[in-house]
């Protein structure tokens, strides 16, 4: 009666790794519990989020061909636009979220295009507008940016306000840190940088007041939800969004985050559904009104 803090399903969105073929379910071994899906599996998978009771999943796709210039981020018949077309056709209430980045489709693992050995901020920018606007024309309902270019949000409202998705919302990762917890999703996404790492366009872990910066740049650049990335080891920041914002705040429970509580629940070391609880909790209280999580699934069937 008195609980100051309710957590549901609602407050979920389950995050699903694409990858080209049929019948396709590979365990991604840092991640127990989580696979690489083909479309026809993915679409399975999110059959399942839908009958938890969870209202969203968000794409990461993983193609055939990487290359330089990330050509397969922004094919029209690529993984994402194919998986979006398909999980709609059987699941149309779904709420399907459209993570825009380059690092799952570049050759070199980095999230834009790169002159020497830096990545280059202002030319990645029409190959995240043009991903965006594939992903809204298969039907996408929001587009993520996650890979912290400067102006990419203004540069996707445009691209999708002039192919005439003008009500299409964005959620921006507004507040991406560069971190140790993204491990076993690189290994997931085959995404880790061939060179360098990404502290050049991701975040100081040691930053707030930047990370303030960040989100009221991207409002003012036409994003309608903001996000924290990661979740767990930065409650404050959060905190201190949700403070400062009137749009919803979403929190991304990263793999490594994930991956630490399934370790440790295997080595009988924790009570796997209280400290996975406890987490979520945790994130609702700090302010998220929405949390990316593959937790999802477990968390709903005990919250059902």
């Amino acid at each position: 009666m008195v609980r100051e803090t309710e957590l549901s399903p609602d407050d979920f969105i389950y995050p699903i790794f694409v990858v080209e073929g049929r019948g396709v379910r590979r365990p991604i071994p840092s991640m127990p519990g989580i696979l690489n899906l083909s479309i026809d599996q993915a679409v399975e998978e999110a059959r399942h989020a839908k009958s938890a009771g969870i209202p969203a999943v968000i794409l990461f796709g993983i193609p055939a061909h990487k290359d330089a210039r990330a050509t397969a981020a922004y094919d029209s018949q690529g993984v994402i636009p194919r998986a979006i077309q398909a999980i709609k056709e059987v699941l149309p209430d779904l709420q399907l979220v459209a993570d825009v980045c380059l690092c799952e489709y570049t050759d070199h693992g980095h999230c834009g295009l790169i002159q020497g050995q830096e990545v280059h901020n202002d030319s990645t920018l029409p190959l995240l507008a043009q991903a965006a606007v594939a992903y809204a024309r298969a039907g996408a309902d929001i587009i993520a940016p996650s890979d912290m270019m400067d102006g990419r949000v203004a540069a996707i409202r445009k691209a999708l306000d002039e192919a005439r998705f003008e009500s299409l919302p964005i959620l921006s990762y507004a507040a991406k840190y560069a971190s140790g917890f993204y491990g076993p999703f690189r290994e997931a996404a085959q995404s880790t940088p061939q060179f360098g790492d990404r502290r050049g366009y991701q975040m100081d872990p040691a930053n707030v007041r930047e990370a303030l910066k960040e989100v009221a740049q991207d409002l003012q650049e036409g994003a309608d939800m903001v996000m924290v990335k990661p979740a767990l080891a930065y409650l404050d920041v959060i905190r201190r969004v949700k403070e400062q914002v009137n749009v919803p705040v979403a929190a991304y429970n990263v793999s490594g985050e994930y991956s630490m509580v399934k370790a440790a629940a295997q080595n009988g070391w924790v009570d796997y559904d209280r400290v996975m609880l406890e987490i979520l909790v945790a994130i609702k209280r700090a302010g998220a009104d929405l949390i990316l999580t593959y937790h999802a699934l477990d968390a709903a069937k005990l919250l059902s």
